[in-house]
């Protein structure tokens, strides 16, 4: 194989192992967070219960993300 073929495998592969998967929060499990990164939800017209998602940073620096539920963005936007 020519090294223009094995770098981009070499790429994908390494995008793999760094991948990470989303565990979803229970009610009193411990996070370790020293950063957040990014908090996510979906855009929703309607005030309701959403999936919403943290991104961030343990105190080791590895990166997580956990799902959890929460009140629509919308909820607290309208007064």
């Amino acid at each position: 194989m020519t090294l223009r073929m094995l770098l981009p495998l070499a790429l994908l592969l390494a995008g793999a192992a760094q991948a990470q998967t989303t565990t979803v929060y229970q009610y009193g499990m411990p996070l370790d967070v020293a950063r957040v990164v990014q908090l996510d939800e979906p855009a929703t017209e309607v005030c309701d219960v959403v999936k919403a998602y943290m991104t961030y940073v343990d105190s080791a620096g590895r990166q997580h993300t956990v799902q959890y539920l929460k009140l629509a963005k919308v909820c607290t936007d309208r007064g």
